[in-house]
């Protein structure tokens, strides 16, 4: 019978310790265990000062980089007989991108063979046998052959096989090489159109990298400086980038200065002519901060979910300062070293939220 009322007894007292904890947690619903801190990603930061950046905005247009963008061109007058890429392609250094033909470069493509023929022949036989004078003509005729080939635009490769045992040819027809790799933006030509030299067939642009001109007043102008941080938003996405240049010339339209800035395009998210929002930064200072998803509003006040201890936490109202580059003031309401609730205050406000309405 004792050992009865004893069992009773620890049920009893076990009853009621659950039922405590119940309590407990259904009256603090910021109450949570490791497991329910876990499942709502909450995660807890010390509060500490951080430099933020002071940010110019300004409106930019995207435009290509004109020191990753080249021209190509004939260096004399010739035939289009055939091209070989077209509008858009992306090219590789050294591949073919327009055959052309020319009669000066099969004047000198003759005169080239006939030259290295004739010193082949006086090479073998040796400066013993023929004048010193005649060695060394037939070597400069040939070496101003090539010379006046490369002139045109021909590579080494390309002259060589004017040479080729079994095919040496001269009849005018050379390609001209892409100078680098990148991308055909234009290419203003037909078949068979006689084109002069220096005319632009193609213009061949690195895309890697482009340029965003921003247009600001000159007092917000004065203020950048060659080689600050930048920032480019376009399409939901903030690119990083740097000022290169600011015009030293007001627009006498617009009365606006030009700011240059080179932005990393290896995602291929900018396009010249695109319209674009820019942020250069002109200075910073230190500031106590928190992330910006570390702030929520409960009843229209800034709030900021503090740690207390043992698993529960106390909204905090905080009066918030400037946001910049995802990054919020705390002027008032929280000091150095508070912990805080830097992840998944927004789990923290539905559950409150649900516990003013009566929910579980």
């Amino acid at each position: 019978m004792t050992m009865f009322l004893q069992r009773a007894a620890c049920a009893l007292v076990l009853s009621f310790a659950v039922s405590a904890a119940f309590a407990q947690q259904t009256a603090n619903p910021l109450a949570l265990d490791a497991r329910a801190m876990q499942d709502a990603g909450i995660v807890v930061s010390k509060l500490a000062t951080r430099e933020l950046a002071e940010e110019i905005k300004a409106p930019g247009e995207v435009k290509v980089d004109a020191y990753s963008t080249v021209l190509v061109s004939p260096r004399i007058e010739s035939m289009v007989l055939s091209r070989q890429v077209k509008l858009g392609d992306v090219v590789k250094a050294g591949q073919p991108l327009v055959t052309l033909s020319s009669v000066q470069v099969a004047e000198t493509q003759g005169a080239l063979i006939v030259a290295e023929q004739e010193w082949r022949r006086v090479a073998a036989l040796g400066s013993q046998a023929v004048s010193g004078r005649r060695y060394t003509e037939v070597q400069v005729q040939r070496d101003q052959a090539r010379a006046r080939l490369r002139a045109y635009g021909l590579s080494d490769a390309q002259i060589q096989g004017v040479l080729r045992a079994g095919s040496a040819r001269a009849d005018g027809s050379y390609a001209l090489l892409a100078p680098t790799d990148g991308r055909i933006t234009s290419d203003a030509f037909l078949v068979g159109e006689r084109v002069d030299a220096g005319r632009t067939l193609f213009t061949l642009v690195k895309e890697d990298s482009v340029w965003v001109e921003a247009r600001m007043p000159p007092s917000d102008a004065e203020r950048v400086m060659p080689g600050a941080a930048a920032r480019v938003l376009i399409h939901e996405q903030s690119l990083p980038g740097k000022v290169v240049q600011r015009s030293h010339q007001t627009d006498e339209k617009t009365r606006t200065v030009a700011v240059r800035m080179a932005v990393d395009n290896t995602r291929d998210l900018l396009h010249p002519g695109e319209l674009v929002d820019a942020r250069i930064t002109v200075g910073g200072r230190s500031a106590l901060a928190v992330p910006a998803e570390a702030v929520v509003l409960l009843q229209n006040q800034s709030t900021v979910f503090v740690a207390m201890g043992n698993g529960t936490f106390e909204p905090v109202a905080v009066q918030v300062g400037e946001t910049r580059d995802g990054w919020v003031e705390i002027r008032q309401g929280l000091k150095p070293g508070a912990s805080y609730v830097s992840k998944g205050a927004f789990a923290l406000k539905a559950r409150l939220l649900r516990s003013q309405l009566g929910e579980d």
